[in-house]
């Protein structure tokens, strides 16, 4: 991944971690990886009673490339993806995973201008 690219993806899951703390969500893990799927979960939370998988997606403002929003970019290919890494970390974490009545997958999409303002901010609750 190039460096602008990284910076930006990193900006945003801090920015997304920041907001979804103030709005009573609690964070619990960020930047996940398992040892039997590749990849990343950008963040593992606590809302309420349910355990929250939440894939950050991130685009510069006036991009060309890329999808119309953000959140768009978490296709199916993704979701399956997404589920495989929740599965092995909850594997991986047997007996140390918070107490939780439900599981779900988030996704929030951001755009952030050159700035590093926040001009586009989506929160899909249960997005799959």
């Amino acid at each position: 991944m190039p460096n602008d690219r990284k910076l930006l993806g990193d900006r945003a899951e801090t920015m997304v971690a920041g907001r979804l703390s103030r709005s009573g969500i609690r964070i619990i893990a960020r930047n996940q990886r398992t040892s039997e799927v590749r990849g990343e979960i950008d963040l593992i939370a606590l809302d309420g009673r349910a355990l929250v998988f939440v894939e950050v997606k991130a685009l510069s403002a006036g991009a060309f490339a890329g999808p119309e929003r953000p959140v768009l970019a978490v296709g199916h290919r993704k979701q399956r993806k997404l589920r495989s890494l929740a599965i092995a970390w909850l594997r991986d974490h047997d007996g140390f995973v918070p107490p939780h009545a439900s599981l779900r997958f988030d996704v929030v999409g951001v755009r952030i201008d050159p700035e590093g303002r926040t001009v586009e901010w989506e929160h899909l609750r249960a997005a799959f």
